[in-house]
């Protein structure tokens, strides 16, 4: 075990809640908080529907729901984050926001060597880092979608960041979450999706030219490269919104075409067209 116990998690939707599940069913006490406690009902409700959907298929016992739902707690207030050793910000991939909320962190947790941590897919740890009195103590964990099940974390390390937090992060991640965790640099993009957004963008370039439909590009990578998942549909998954918010911040940061958000794409993303968690994107869901 680490000396990481309490984990506060800032975001419910469907990282937040996702994270707060992998840290409560590994045994760790989690306080989740919300904006409103409209978007907390609805966070509470996404993360119970998916522990009892973990339990209908077996994948843990009735003890284990009743013990992980007994771990999580629910609030409004950062403020009751004073006493987390680890505070987790997953909210939408907007620097500002996230900024904000790393310094009434900063403010409100009490533990000096508490360690503050970002799941931003894009954006510079460093700018997250500088805006707190402790920038030694905060770092990168990027989980991916959905956390329950995916294996992969990527730990981010900024320029300011301190050994003992990057070693203890990692020992959290591993020996208590049993995640895989890979290294990156504080490059927009980081590892995964330095090398998913690019691939993502150019089957968006390709059906928006007309090139083939959007079901022979997914089934080509599909049947042809043995890819579980298709890119239209991976990126209906990941929100459409998330997929452009990436791409922007790569394209900010390393002014590659490759990288620059299709038309199609910000129309969509402009339309409420978002994918999974909207009914439609580049497929429609019920």
């Amino acid at each position: 075990m680490t000396d990481i116990e309490r984990v506060g998690v800032v975001g419910c939707g469907q990282m937040g809640a996702g994270i707060a599940e992998v840290c409560a069913r590994a045994g760790l006490d989690v306080m989740v908080a919300e904006t409103t406690g409209e978007a907390l009902e609805i966070g509470r409700t996404r993360l119970y529907n998916s522990l009892s959907r973990a339990a209908q298929r077996g994948k843990i016992s009735q003890e284990e729901f009743d013990s992980t739902q007994a771990r999580l707690s629910f609030t409004t207030d950062l403020g009751e984050f004073a006493d987390r050793d680890l505070v987790i910000e997953a909210v939408v991939e907007n620097e500002q926001v996230k900024t904000e909320i790393f310094q009434v962190l900063d403010q409100v947790v009490t533990r000096q060597d508490a360690i503050l941590a970002s799941n931003t897919s894009s954006i510079p740890l460093v700018k997250l880092a500088v805006a707190t009195s402790r920038p030694d103590h905060v770092i990168g964990i990027h989980f991916f979608n959905p956390a329950p099940v995916q294996k992969l974390v990527e730990l981010i390390p900024a320029l300011t960041t301190s050994e003992g937090t990057v070693a203890r992060t990692q020992s959290m991640v591993e020996k208590v979450l049993g995640k895989h965790a890979i290294h990156a640099q504080d490059r927009s993009g980081f590892v995964v999706n330095a090398l998913l957004i690019p691939y993502l963008l150019s089957a968006i370039r390709m059906f928006e030219s007309g090139i083939a439909s959007r079901e022979d590009i997914d089934n080509g990578m599909e049947l042809g490269c043995a890819h579980p998942m298709g890119p239209l549909k991976l990126s209906d998954l990941i929100g459409l919104d998330t997929v452009a918010s990436v791409a922007d911040s790569m394209y900010a940061e390393y002014k590659e075409p490759l990288y620059a958000a299709p038309p199609l794409l910000q129309r969509m993303v402009d339309a409420g067209r978002l994918g999974r968690k909207t009914g439609s994107g580049f497929y429609a869901y019920a």
